[in-house]
């Protein structure tokens, strides 16, 4: 059996470095080795230790990938020539700095439902920023580096985990007794509390409840036996459209899924279905009994 063949894929930068021998623009080479100098010798300030030899090596890396990831981001085709040309018309430091905003901007976004204060603090900002910026830009110059790829993936699961977040914010300001403003944020939590409660329809935006509230709620969709889906479809009328397909997606869950709404209708004692409603909710629950 022959061996599977491996498609060279070197950094951008390092591609565009290549045609450097065939290009007849005068000082060319100089200019971009001059610049690449300088971004390397700010990245090992700023990002290594730029008294030791393995961190200016590191820092090499760093800039590579750096300026590589911005190439894919400026370049309309995928042209090693078209790069070169922008390192020669735009210069490398507009490359870099074109993918540094990417990680820049990929690191305000968040990772994860479950949003701290933590979150907000400027030394754990600086650290997120710097491990992505390693995790995505570390490129040796001689070996296949896929770090745009990469960016890409992490782009589109933090857009995801964004829009979830911003429903949740949305929940939470137009809660039906008033905005929830606490730095902690389980936004999971709040979309399912929206959406069990809204099934006793009327429109109302549940965002957090307590055991009381809970106890009522459920007394009265026993009694009432409410069409689900007409709550369902008031919820999503109240919510801006932009939020819809987040919240459209997680009412398709929860009719197949949720076992509070599956066991409401039925006999399952109070205790029993508040317990249920914590797995879904978790910290967006009120302690209303002591």
């Amino acid at each position: 059996m022959l061996p599977a063949l491996v498609k060279e894929s070197l950094p951008r930068l390092v591609r565009a470095i290549k045609l450097l021998p065939g290009d007849e623009r005068p000082d060319a080479a100089v200019i971009l080795a001059d610049e690449l100098t300088g971004i390397t010798a700010m990245v090992a300030e700023k990002f290594t230790n730029d008294r030791t030899a393995d961190g200016i090596a590191r820092a090499l890396q760093l800039a590579v990938g750096g300026v590589s990831l911005g190439l894919e981001q400026v370049l309309t085709v995928d042209s090693d020539e078209a790069a070169l040309d922008f390192l020669v018309d735009n210069g490398a430091e507009a490359a870099f700095q074109a993918g540094f905003r990417l990680i820049k901007d990929l690191a305000a976004m968040p990772e994860d439902s479950l949003v701290g204060e933590y979150d907000q603090d400027p030394v754990y900002a600086q650290r997120r920023l710097r491990d992505l910026f390693v995790d995505i830009c570390l490129a040796d110059p001689n070996q296949n580096w896929n770090g745009h790829e990469r960016y890409q993936v992490l782009l589109k699961q933090r857009k995801e985990v964004q829009a979830i977040v911003r429903l949740a914010g949305w929940l939470r300001r137009h809660h039906d007794n008033g905005p929830i403003s606490d730095t902690d944020l389980n936004a999971e939590g709040v979309i399912a509390l929206a959406i069990i409660f809204a099934v006793e329809g009327g429109g109302r935006i549940v965002a957090r409840t307590g055991q009381k509230e809970f106890e009522r709620f459920v007394k009265a969709v026993r009694k009432a036996k409410p069409d689900f889906e007409a709550g369902w479809a008031a919820l999503v009328a109240k919510v801006p459209v932009q939020h819809h397909a987040v919240l459209l997606e997680r009412i398709a869950v929860y009719r197949n899924s949720c076992t509070v709404l599956q066991h409401i209708p039925g006999r399952t004692a109070m205790k029993t279905l508040f317990a249920e409603l914590e797995n879904y909710a978790g910290s967006e629950l009120e302690a209303d009994y002591g």
